[in-house]
């Protein structure tokens, strides 16, 4: 196994116009989740009252797209970026997202800070989960990236990765486990959940419209992002080019790099910053030669990405 050592750039940021990137607003964080669930229920509602195979297909798209834009919100959260008082960022974060996601923010977070801390090497546990499988394995031509991505509209890849999700993030780290409130909140958040649905008689839906985005376009969105993030054409031997800034269009920002995503460099080198001032950073960082000489800085994910692929 190839342990990469990433060298560290010299910035030199103005204090002035840098620290203030870090201030949290939460309730920029809070109306991103409300969004986020609102357009997830009125797609959801739509589809259910103009039924027909087209507009059901368009919906898992539209939902599996705001899953993947509210694990971007509980990225932040766990980097606590979103509310000060911890024990409410992460008990918020996990009532909207991770425990309908079927893990907890707990759980994800000693998965990342590892990621963080030993970014491409053999202790980042995600570098290490995919080394050797064939999706993350580069160079690949479009069509072959492209057959992966539509592969998850089977649900075949998709619950694949979802068992490696669940495998990953259910169980805790060695020397660590999940605090007992944690796993009393799961329960009851599950057994209410599941109450529920039993008592109004909404499981069908529960399948169609939460299961099925889940185990296609929500993994397939995770998919994409990751490549884009870590794979491809990098060299992984400095801290500006172990990861991949890729400038999304607004079709894009939509479905594939919500919340500013995309900006992932500069996650990597200041994840302090809340993703709704990451493209100030990224101006402020490209008025520094080395970032804007070295950093791997794609335009697009279908036009920048897709050439970098290869043939």
């Amino acid at each position: 196994m190839t342990k990469h050592t990433a060298t560290a750039p010299n910035l030199n940021l103005d204090p002035k116009t840098f620290k203030p990137l870090f201030q949290t607003k939460p309730m920029k964080h809070a109306a991103a989740m409300a969004l986020n669930w609102a357009i997830i229920l009125a797609a959801m509602y739509l589809c259910n009252r103009y039924f027909h195979p087209i507009v059901y297909f368009v919906t898992v798209i539209v939902i599996g797209a705001r899953m993947h834009a509210l694990a971007i919100l509980m990225h932040d959260a766990t980097h606590y970026r979103f509310l000060k008082n911890r024990k409410w960022n992460d008990l918020i974060t996990n009532v909207t997202t991770m425990y309908p996601l079927f893990t907890s923010l707990e759980q994800y977070r000693q998965n990342h800070l590892r990621h963080h801390k030993h970014l491409n090497t053999e202790h980042d546990p995600d570098w290490v989960s995919k080394l050797g499988v064939e999706a993350f394995q580069f160079p690949k031509t479009k069509r072959e990236f492209l057959l992966i991505v539509l592969s998850y509209l089977t649900l075949y890849r998709g619950v694949r990765d979802a068992i490696w999700f669940l495998k990953r993030f259910s169980a805790p780290q060695k020397k660590q486990s999940a605090k007992g409130g944690d796993k009393l909140a799961r329960l009851t958040f599950t057994i209410l959940l599941f109450s529920a649905l039993t008592v109004l008689g909404l499981w069908k839906y529960f399948a169609l419209y939460w299961v099925i985005p889940y185990l296609s376009t929500f993994f397939m969105f995770q998919y994409v992002r990751s490549v884009a993030e870590h794979f491809g054409e990098l060299e992984h031997d400095h801290a500006l080019t172990s990861s991949r800034t890729v400038k999304a269009t607004a079709l894009e920002r939509f479905f594939f790099a919500p919340h500013n995503v995309g900006y992932h460099l500069e996650h990597h080198l200041y994840p302090g910053v809340p993703f709704y001032n990451l493209p100030a950073l990224h101006q402020l960082l490209m008025q520094e030669a080395e970032y804007k000489g070295k950093a791997h800085v794609t335009q697009g994910y279908w036009k920048g990405l897709m050439e970098e692929l290869g043939g």
